[in-house]
């Protein structure tokens, strides 16, 4: 199995690929890259480097993802040559592509927030838009991932001038903001024989762009749960998914409206490794590797997953790793203020329990975020 990109989500597919009989080969940007410490081979080179994705798919028989910034056409290449990759190109242009995604699922009846595409502030679409919507986010339809290249404008003097900014780049898209009730994220994984599995849903919380919590169980009534499953299901069926697709919602006065989607182990998922039946990545490897899913079942009755991201000074994961029921992941990463550097998880029969223990080992680690 070929993994391109040699981050952390790589590093926690290769905790667990022995176990699933998988054997993992990264393409990392650098040896000082998270998943090498984890990974049984290594190619090093740029994600984006014909060269080295061909050097890669020579040594697998599948190839997958730890994140989107990937050249779609390179994809195509691959595929076209012969590289089984998993998820495809096809599918993969949903998760890298915002544009394509909102306009795609817009066609099949999927709640997105209102929306219009654009390559220039001039555009009559966007000028109608604005006329419309007092209230707008301005996002990079490429290239953006933890808040990076999605913006607030103030009013429409600047939606306008970030509009043309984003647009040196590529296309952008330009929607509504919508009022939030709450957030959630649901996770399914799709087989390559198209059998389909769903791991409950969780309450997320962000912060800059950034989750910084996720809780199980999300607490929300029977409806809105089934509507989450539901909408999840369709996706992965439609985009032809194989492997993990996690979507992201929104909870507004209309209901849920879809947000982003995932198509690699994501940080909603990460409490199923000691909180369900099959971790995230445990049933992404197995996907793409063909074999049968696990049950994705939750087998405690609450989980508190807290990622921990660089202060202006260290702590210790030693400290995080004393606190009573706290499952403490390093990332392997030298601390940097900002930084991704782990996450904590903590499982057990009572969530404010869960909740409060998580964020005490989580700022014993360092963790530079504030409590939800």
């Amino acid at each position: 199995m070929g993994v391109v990109g040699g981050g952390q989500l790589a590093r926690m597919m290769g905790e667990v690929s022995h176990e699933v009989h998988v054997s993992l080969t990264v393409l990392a940007t650098s040896t000082e890259d998270s998943a090498l410490a984890t990974c049984d081979h290594f190619v090093i080179g740029a994600a984006q480097d014909p060269s080295a994705l061909e050097a890669l798919a020579a040594l697998v028989d599948v190839v997958t993802f730890d994140h989107e910034l990937v050249d779609l056409d390179q994809i195509v290449a691959l595929e076209a040559a012969g590289v089984v990759v998993r998820p495809s190109a096809h599918a993969l242009h949903f998760s890298v592509d915002k544009a394509h995604q909102r306009v795609e699922f817009a066609r099949a009846g999927l709640l997105v927030p209102r929306f219009v595409t654009t390559r220039t502030s001039t555009d009559s679409a966007v000028v109608r838009f604005l006329d419309e919507v007092d209230d707008v986010v301005v996002k990079a339809a490429c290239g953006g991932y933890d808040g990076r290249g999605v913006l607030f404008p103030v009013d429409r003097a600047e939606a306008l001038a970030m509009i043309d900014d984003l647009a040196r780049a590529g296309e952008v898209v330009v929607e509504e903001r919508l009022s939030l009730l709450a957030e959630f994220a649901q996770v399914v994984v799709r087989g390559h024989d198209a059998d389909c599995v769903a791991y409950p849903l969780v309450r997320t919380v962000q912060r800059d762009g950034m989750c910084v919590e996720v809780t199980f169980p999300a607490n929300v009534d029977e409806t809105t749960g089934a509507d989450a499953e539901r909408v999840a299901r369709v996706i992965a069926e439609l985009i032809g998914a194989v492997g993990i697709v996690a979507v992201e919602f929104f909870l507004t006065e209309r209901g849920l409206v879809i947000n982003e989607i995932a198509l690699r182990p994501h940080n909603s998922g990460h409490w199923s490794i000691e909180g369900a039946a099959t971790s995230q990545f445990a049933n992404h490897l197995l996907a793409v590797s063909g074999a049968p899913l696990g049950p994705a079942t939750a087998i405690v009755r609450a989980a508190a997953m807290v990622n921990v991201v660089g202060a202006e000074t260290p702590g210790s994961i030693e400290a995080a790793a004393r606190v009573p029921g706290a499952h403490v992941h390093g990332y392997g990463k030298t601390w940097r203020p900002g930084r991704k550097l782990g996450h904590v998880t903590v499982v057990g029969d009572d969530l404010t329990t869960a909740h409060v223990t998580a964020w005490e080992s989580a700022r014993a680690y360092g963790t530079s975020t504030q409590e939800a």
